[in-house]
């Protein structure tokens, strides 16, 4: 998949013709830059500087013309886009993983989910990292929805799966990747949410778009037998 620089994709904004302006990065995530009607709160691209360019993201600083014709700056973090899984058991319990998040500087407690490789379509992304995290593969899967965690700072995009028909054939996490596995029931996940053990913004997104399909499922409250690697304790 051909990355477009930010240049060429105000280029595009321009050329679009009056009323008309292509929707920003949605080549990025798979699908063809199509035209939709002008936002009236939309802001025009002027110019833009590469401030920097690392392994994972890479930081732009814009000129932009706001609505009333004034101009601004905008500094943003341009990412390659992401996947999460919600993987669903058998039993109806979900997997989970925990890892040390060096931003934060702490554990934290959230679904699988993984970056994006270049040319990668987003059900082989999300197929592969579910294997790689957890050692599962699934049969069934389905599509959530799209998030944009960051908006005010990033144009980071995460596709969100249901993947069910789960079989375990042996996690395969990369080199620099450390995980504790956790299978929570349903329940058990939505009142560590409410109770702020979980405070990753995907993983909240995720459980909350998956509810329909979730309860669909989900036994009474006090019926749910205990099970090996069930609950808060790593397996």
């Amino acid at each position: 998949m051909e990355k477009r620089s930010v240049d060429e994709e105000k280029e595009g904004a321009r050329a679009s013709g009056p009323g008309l302006q292509p929707v920003s990065h949605a080549a990025d995530r798979g699908g063809p830059l199509v035209a939709v009607p002008a936002d009236p709160l939309a802001e025009t691209g002027l110019g833009s500087q590469l401030v920097f360019d690392g392994v994972l993201l890479s930081v732009h600083r814009d000129r932009v013309r706001l609505p009333d014709g004034n101009e601004a700056v905008r500094e943003y973090i341009e990412h390659p886009g992401a996947v999460l899984i919600l993987a669903q058991r058998p039993d109806g319990h979900l997997l989970f993983v925990r890892q040390f998040r060096y931003a934060v500087g702490q554990g934290v407690l959230e679904l699988p989910a993984g970056r994006i490789d270049p040319g990668e379509a987003l059900l082989a992304c999300a197929q592969r990292e579910l294997r790689e995290e957890t050692g599962y593969v699934a049969q069934d899967w389905q599509r959530l929805g799209t998030i944009h965690p960051c908006v005010g700072y990033s144009d980071e995009g995460i596709e969100l799966f249901l993947a069910r028909g789960l079989v375990e054939v042996g996690a395969q996490p990369d080199a620099d990747e450390f995980l504790e596995i956790l299978h929570l029931s349903v329940l058990e996940a939505e009142a560590a949410a409410r109770a702020g053990r979980i405070t990753d913004a995907k993983t909240l997104c995720a459980l909350f778009l998956a509810q329909p399909q979730l309860h669909a499922t989900v036994p009474p409250p006090g019926t749910e037998s205990p099970l090996p690697g069930g609950g808060l304790e790593p397996t």
